[in-house]
């Protein structure tokens, strides 16, 4: 058995190589890559028109590292007088690296639901909220927030640029290297997995067993027609490689 990793960049390097050392063969096969947003050379201006008190909700890594990287470009540091938040524990321990500013997060549930869920997101009416995110993505928290009475901004630090292969020739590749699970860690890799495999080769991805980090992307990939999902308790690679070496004991 193999497994199929659609993590982009990096941090799906860094996954197969884990997977690889515990023994199971693993192939990186990334839809798209992540590149700098449009929106990157804006982040100063937007920081500074801020109330002290306002909110700025990072949404991932890569929003933490592509804008750590324009505001030190920039000479312009994190301000202190602002409250951040992230989804989940590694991304607030980044940022924390980056801004040493306390972060908040969700212990239990590292999801947009996890958020809004949290003590300080009980009261904004009046706050504007930047959101640090990529092109596209999931609008929840930002129409959550609003009917609570916050005003959001958002500001694309970064994008998914898509890759190009011969599906047919890549997904024969796949089938031969005996794929058999396959992690996504995003509601965007899903689609474009559904929409890059053949429709006459659906049965055998539907086939493979999925793991994926939330439960809103389980539902949905339950939706398209998969069966056999498994949810990682958290988006670390840590966490993912533990639920394949899960899966693979039963």
């Amino acid at each position: 058995m193999a497994v199929l990793v659609t993590r982009p960049d990096e941090k799906g390097k860094q996954l197969v190589d884990m997977l690889t050392k515990a023994g199971i063969a693993a192939i990186h096969f990334p839809l798209f890559s992540i590149q700098a947003g449009r929106e990157l050379n804006d982040l100063p201006r937007q920081l500074n028109q801020l109330n002290a008190g306002d909110y700025v909700f990072v949404v991932s890594q890569n929003a933490v590292i592509y804008s750590a990287e324009s505001l030190k470009q920039a000479g312009f540091q994190w301000r202190s007088d602002l409250h951040y938040f992230t989804v989940g524990q590694r991304t607030a321990q980044a940022f924390s690296s980056q801004t040493e500013q306390c972060i908040h997060y969700p212990f239990q549930q590292e999801t947009s639901e996890g958020v809004l869920s949290l003590p300080a997101m009980n009261n904004v009416q009046g706050k504007t909220i930047l959101i640090l995110r990529g092109n596209g993505g999931r609008e929840f928290f930002a129409q959550q927030s609003k009917l609570r009475g916050a005003t959001i901004q958002a500001l694309e630090c970064y994008r998914r640029e898509p890759l190009i292969y011969d599906n047919v020739e890549q997904v024969s590749m796949l089938k031969r290297a005996g794929i058999r699970e396959i992690v996504v860690t995003s509601k965007e890799i899903l689609r474009s997995l559904l929409d890059f495999v053949p429709k006459n080769e659906h049965n055998w991805l539907m086939s493979c067993g999925l793991i994926t980090i939330s439960e809103r992307i389980a539902h949905f990939a339950q939706e398209k027609g998969w069966q056999n999902v498994r949810i990682s308790p958290k988006a670390d690679n840590l966490a993912i490689l533990n639920a394949v070496l899960q899966r693979n004991e039963v």
